[in-house]
């Protein structure tokens, strides 16, 4: 239990309480009361601590989901008849995606894919959101364009994950063969062609349908670039690109059909680079290791495990430049870190942590430390609302359904990966409330979306059960004829609940009346510097010809600073003076 959950414990004893009458008093305080307790008003806000006890349960014992609130609408038949007509061209990009398999800042022929499809379908794509030459904004309006309801988009691969599509056991597409480090390529073990891809249709279903019926609205898809990284949706959010919308339907692919309005993991990104000087490993006396710098930091961080890391906190690194050959001193060492707390105050306490010891290791090591936040992101704000429209859409179109064959390939990849049981989820799972005490988990840059705007958020079993993301298994099941099924029923349970914020004010009135109220106490500030620079990629000649961008883009500098080593080998003092020896007998 951490300190948080100690002190809402004892709270609640002494006063009589429940939790969240404390959470609303905590969130109260991040108004500016002072008291001599924690101030964390965004912790308080996604924990439902500053809603209304007459409109809200006060406890989640016996709590029943209601029903009732998706309805059915001509809008809503259309957007759904036209997903069951095009699901070839479901499938289709969602493997094209998946074979370009591109990594963070660099989705040139992905993004490129998908806004093109935008366009074809009536859409104004607008190229270069925030700055980004990836991410884009496309926009479809019938009649007074009001409300405005949005989709993002995510299209980004991770190293390291190649694999085969639909094949159960490991064998990477692109094995990279090297006889001193051999390693694979990137891969979709996060399920991004698939998260792209069903609000791409969804959102082209949700225009066809409001055409259809003359309903108004305003439809916007967000192509964001970047979300591995955590980075694109939060600099953009900074960058005003989301102003003016009125609620966010969004998803992300996982082991089961669920909904809930839980919350996420705040996290601040943030590279260390040490400067030594390089030398012949075989004389190393003078030479300064910047690995040797890297490693402690990874050491010292070890050692904040015990006393300094809440249940809820998470620290995580990979050296990604360590050197290239056993006999040269590494002069340069990168070593890059994901701090993770559950709110953005958490996580300040816990970087200035980690960037004491990257500290301390330059020093032990007489190099020289350059470091920066390369990202930052809020913890999600939750609707309650949202994810009860989401869940009675869900039950009215079902779970989706698998194939023997399919079900044969899931239980193979569990067996082989050693995770899970029981095949694909076939059922919708329970929609309960989060649970009492946050203990932490991933994060994501759509929340920084969320304390703009109320944000539904849902998944499906891209994978089977049981498993993690982020690993070559998700990436075979990704573009696999079962991951198909649930990729599609992913896109109608995006499209209806989309519809039904465009057709039914009261219920989107209703989201927007809980998101202010668990919003009124709370400033929102990125969790990056305010002289922050995004990391960028220079595009390909093509792609800034084909979307009309120019480089560089006016928010950063380019080229970047070079970063280089003019550090001096290391003084040993005065030399010692020769030595008689016996001679040997």
């Amino acid at each position: 239990m951490c300190d948080t959950d100690h002190l809402l414990s004892n709270q609640t004893e002494q006063s009589g309480l429940n939790r969240r009458q404390i959470l609303g008093a905590i969130g109260a305080l991040g108004a500016g009361a002072t008291a001599g307790t924690i101030i964390d008003a965004p912790l308080a806000a996604a924990s439902g601590g500053t809603l209304d006890d007459k409109t809200q349960p006060a406890t989640n014992a016996g709590y029943e989901p209601p029903s009732g609130l998706a309805k059915d609408s001509g809008a809503k038949s259309s957007a759904l008849s036209w997903l069951d007509n095009n699901t070839s061209s479901v499938y289709g990009m969602n493997d094209e995606v998946w074979a370009y398999h591109e990594l963070s800042l660099q989705e040139w022929n992905s993004s490129l894919l998908q806004a093109t499809f935008l366009e074809k379908h009536g859409f104004t794509v607008q190229w270069g959101a925030a700055g980004f030459p990836t991410a884009y904004v496309a926009t479809y309006v019938v009649g007074s364009g009001k409300p405005t309801i949005g989709f993002s988009v995510e299209c980004d691969a991770l190293p390291g994950l190649s694999q085969n599509k639909g094949v159960p056991y490991h064998d990477p597409q692109e094995y990279i063969d090297d006889a001193f480090s051999p390693t694979y390529g990137v891969g979709h073990g996060c399920g991004h062609c698939a998260l792209g891809t069903a609000a791409i249709h969804a959102a082209v279903a949700t225009a066809k349908g409001l055409a259809a019926s003359r309903t108004d609205g305003t439809v916007k898809v967000y192509g964001a670039t970047a979300e591995e990284y955590l980075l694109g949706k939060a600099y953009a959010v900074s960058r005003g690109v989301y102003k003016g919308l009125d609620a966010l339907v969004d998803w992300h692919p996982g082991g089961d059909t669920s909904t809930g309005w839980g919350s996420s993991n705040a996290m601040q990104s943030i590279s260390f680079t040490f400067l030594g000087i390089a030398g012949h490993g075989g004389t190393p006396l003078g030479n300064k290791s910047a690995l040797d710098a890297a490693t402690i930091t990874g050491m010292l961080t070890e050692f904040l495990r015990e006393e300094n890391l809440a249940p809820s906190g998470r620290i995580h690194y990979a050296i990604r430049n360590g050197g290239q050959a056993p006999n040269v001193t590494p002069e340069i060492a990168e070593v890059w870190y994901y701090v993770r707390e559950g709110s953005p105050a958490r996580v300040k306490v816990l970087v200035d942590k980690v960037v004491n010891c990257a500290k301390a290791a330059a020093m032990a090591t007489q190099t020289k430390l350059v470091y920066k936040v390369t990202s930052g992101c809020w913890n999600k704000l939750p609707s309650q609302r949202g994810a009860e429209l989401m869940y009675d859409n869900m039950q009215q179109i079902g779970a989706p359904v698998f194939s023997a064959a399919d079900q044969e390939f899931a239980t193979t990849l569990q067996g082989n990966i050693g995770l899970g049981s029981g095949g694909f989820a076939t059922h919708v799972s329970p929609l309960s409330p989060p649970d009492p005490i946050f203990l932490g988990g991933g994060s994501t840059d759509v929340a920084d979306i969320s304390w703009q705007a109320p944000t539904i958020q849902m998944g499906t079993p891209i994978w089977p059960q049981g498993f993690k993301s982020h690993t070559w298994a998700v990436a075979s099941s990704a573009a696999s004829d079962g991951g198909h099924k649930a990729l599609l029923s992913a896109a109608k349970y995006l499209a209806a609940t989309a519809v039904d914020l465009y057709t039914q004010p009261t219920i989107l009135g209703e989201m927007k009346d809980e998101f202010a109220k668990r919003t009124k106490n709370v400033t929102y500030e990125p969790l990056f510097p305010k002289d922050f620079e995004p990391p960028m990629y220079q595009p390909p000649d093509w792609f800034l010809k084909r979307t009309g961008q120019h480089w560089p883009p006016p928010n950063i500098t380019w080229p970047r600073p070079k970063v280089i080593s003019k550090e001096k080998f290391a003084d040993l003092g005065p030399s010692l003076p020769p030595q008689d020896l016996p001679p040997l007998g």
